[in-house]
């Protein structure tokens, strides 16, 4: 009987479609995308900066109260949706270095192509496709 199970459900996920990765869209406020299709997530990468421009603009010179002007702006209502959003941004960072994203704009497909010069991912998946045909 566990055998039977064992091959019927080897059948199954052998014939069971591959799902690849949504394209990702790398970018910064300079390169602004439109269009996006459902699925595709959009990473801007200047994002971080800007947060902390919005958030902190102007602290003090002295190191004490710059520390208790932050800390006053952590203790704001809304301070763990902007520590989300921060959150994000800097990831967004790390994963695009650990991607190998060396400039913007930049689509990844498949979790592993990246494809420069474009945000549009039918073109950025045209360009690989022509690509892939060049190689031997």
């Amino acid at each position: 009987m566990q055998r039977y199970l064992f091959f019927l459900l080897s059948i199954l996920f052998s014939a069971a479609p591959i799902a690849l990765a949504q394209p990702t869209i790398y970018t910064t406020s300079r390169y602004p995308v439109a269009d996006v299709e459902p699925g595709v997530q959009v990473f801007v990468l200047d994002e971080a900066q800007q947060l902390e421009q919005a958030l902190f603009p102007a602290l003090a010179g002295n190191e004490q109260q710059a520390e208790q002007q932050a800390r006053q702006r952590m203790q704001q209502p809304d301070w763990k949706t902007t520590e989300a959003r921060l959150t994000g941004a800097y990831q967004a960072l790390v994963t695009a270095w650990s991607l190998g994203v060396e400039k913007v704009p930049a689509v990844v497909i498949d979790g592993h192509y990246v494809v420069y010069g474009t945000t549009d991912t039918h073109q950025a998946q045209q360009k690989l496709n022509e690509w892939r045909e060049q190689q031997p």
